[in-house]
């Protein structure tokens, strides 16, 4: 089939869009169709060694959000409200939900179509202080007919020196949903998801390092006026 474009979208943006806006209904027409699901995956592992105790790197975790000095570091992060708060007296287990708004996934052109430039997510932690583990599960639940995006991180006392380090492994998987008929697109995008989720990690990591430092200055602090 040839399709005729008005010869007024000279904006390359404007074409982009439009290309990808043709792949979106073409993919849903397939769906309806019954013919294989448009999905593609993309997923990737990180590890990056905290040489700070377990305890502080896990308490660093807890407030990095919190802290104002972050904010600029962690802009694509808007909003951080805890759901549910729960200690289980029998396991001794901490399990926290949170609600977490960040700007959208992916580049420009994907957050014009979907029409939203913010996406919600949850968060999912579980710490064993007893075993000295934290993990967390975070997911988007918006945006989810386009993209899923699913995170997991974990600390433990590094085996190497477990009172001294902490080893955080992440793992991220994102699918891109409707845009796989067209593969050269789908990679692309998949590729600038991946490349932003990197830099983010990045300055999570880069936030994680202050507030562990800061942590410590203030439990020395704290050591040095008890002698007094």
């Amino acid at each position: 089939m040839i399709c005729f474009l008005p010869v007024s979208f000279r904006d390359v943006r404007q074409w982009i869009i439009l290309l990808a806006f043709m792949v979106l209904v073409n993919c849903n027409a397939s769906v309806k169709h019954k013919t294989p699901n448009c999905t593609m995956v993309k997923a990737y592992s990180q590890e990056h060694t905290y040489k700070h105790p377990w305890e502080r790197v896990t308490s660093a975790s807890w407030r990095k959000f919190a802290d104002p000095e972050n904010k600029r570091t962690l802009s694509h992060i808007l909003e951080v409200d805890t759901l549910n708060h729960n200690l289980d007296s029998k396991s001794g287990k901490l399990y926290t939900t949170r609600a977490i708004t960040i700007h959208a996934p992916g580049p420009w052109f994907l957050r014009k179509i979907v029409g939203q430039d913010i996406c919600h997510c949850v968060e999912s932690t579980v710490v064993d202080a007893q075993t000295r583990s934290m993990q967390l599960a975070t997911k988007n639940i918006s945006l989810q007919k386009y993209v899923e995006v699913e995170e997991r991180i974990r600390y433990d006392p590094h085996p190497e020196n477990p009172n001294e380090w902490t080893i955080c492994r992440q793992e991220t998987s994102i699918r891109i949903k409707p845009l796989s008929t067209l593969a050269s697109m789908a990679e692309k995008i998949e590729q600038k998801c991946v490349e932003k989720f990197q830099q983010n990690s990045a300055k999570g990591r880069e936030v994680m390092e202050r507030m562990c430092k800061y942590l410590e200055a203030e439990s020395s602090s704290r050591g040095i006026s008890g002698r007094l």
